[in-house]
């Protein structure tokens, strides 16, 4: 009897070890809180021991809605519910580190049990299910640090609404005027009794070194979101030289801002429209001014409370003010038509030429940049 029980086990011992699992981490989540502004977000945490079995797979099975971190570094935001694996020695490789700290970020974790599981399997069950299993790029890996990120937007948003504090202490009238909603909608400066300065003076370029602060914060945003190997390749990914870039993009974007008046300038007197580059510029500067202060407000809170839900977010935010500036640009010639004597399409024409058709380019190139 002894000899046949015997005989059974080595026969079922392959059968055995090829379906075993090297290490199961599911006993070893702890779940924790992450208080911030708007709620507290509930995480799971677990450390993956990448030393031993270094021919083996970690096998993942991740929720959807997630977001995945290793060493408080983002690793991979997971959009429906997804299965994969990944060798072993690609962490051992690309992380350098024996033990790893891997945080699953979910707003369901408190609410319902998830199906999440990580296991180290052999190389043998990585072969038998790699066919059924999702196919993972490792090309395609975009890890952010996210504190110095928070670190950047804490600063750069702190030194804006210092300025803006300073300006509306020094110029507390022309702020109002040129942050009024209404002023967008009446444009009383297409009238002689407008009230807006007709030159560059220092009030003026203080308030397009704002304007252009604000355009640098969301400019920085999208890189760090969409091309994150750009600023690691460039600057890389710290709080400093992130707010170093930002300033250097705040100073171009300044003297773009400048450039393009004096396009506006050039062109009006090319078509003979007379002095209607102050109110078309000013005009349209009120519209961005007021849209991307919004967009930075919505930027800040999500990059505080939930990062994953920036790379949705941002989109609908840049195609929202993409029709806000199309039909910022129609009441423009809508307004210059009725308090100027000029043709309809001699206006048409020097609208494509200043505004249209560079705007159309700058947008295609937005596009392409948040692919």
């Amino acid at each position: 009897m002894r000899q046949f029980l015997f005989i059974f086990f080595l026969f079922l011992l392959p059968l055995l070890v090829s379906g075993q699992e090297l290490e199961n981490y599911d006993q070893n989540w702890r779940t924790s809180t992450n208080q911030t502004l708007g709620a507290s977000i509930a995480q799971k945490e677990v450390k993956l021991a990448v030393h031993s079995f270094p021919s083996s797979y970690f096998q993942f099975e991740i929720p959807g809605n997630s977001t995945v971190f290793i060493d408080g570094k983002l690793w991979r935001l997971i959009l429906s519910d997804t299965t994969f694996q990944l060798p072993t020695a690609y962490f051992i490789k690309e992380f350098g580190m024996d033990t790893l700290l891997l945080t699953v970020v979910n707003d369901q974790i408190n609410l319902r049990d998830l199906n999440l599981s990580i296991t180290k399997i052999s190389e043998k069950d990585f072969h038998e299910t790699e066919g059924a299993l999702k196919p993972i790029q490792l090309n395609e890996e975009k890890r952010v640090q996210m504190q110095p990120l928070k670190d950047f937007f804490a600063l750069s948003l702190f030194l804006t609404l210092s300025l803006v504090a300073v300006y509306r202490r020094v110029y507390p009238y022309l702020l109002g005027d040129l942050l009024q909603p209404l002023s967008v909608i009446k444009a009383e400066d297409f009238s002689e009794s407008g009230g807006l300065q007709k030159v560059f003076s220092l009030d003026i370029l203080l308030f397009l070194l704002i304007v252009s602060m604000l355009l640098a914060q969301s400019l920085v945003a999208a890189l760090v979101v969409y091309r994150m190997e750009w600023i690691q390749g460039w600057i890389g990914e710290t709080a400093l030289s992130l707010l170093g870039f930002w300033t250097v993009c705040a100073l171009g974007i300044l003297l773009l801002t400048i450039l393009k008046f004096n396009a506006i300038r050039l062109f009006s007197y090319l078509f003979d429209l007379g002095k209607v580059e102050f109110a078309h510029f000013f005009y349209l500067l009120r519209l961005i001014s007021i849209g991307f202060a919004l967009v930075i407000f919505v930027t800040t809170f999500l990059v505080i409370n939930d990062f994953r839900q920036l790379s949705f977010v941002f989109p609908m935010g840049m195609h929202l003010l993409f029709w806000i500036y199309l039909l910022g640009i129609l009441g423009l010639f809508l307004m210059m038509v009725s308090r100027l004597n000029f043709k309809k399409y001699h206006l048409f024409t020097y609208l494509c030429i200043v505004e249209l058709v560079p705007f159309l380019v700058l947008s295609k190139w937005l596009m392409v940049l948040m692919q």
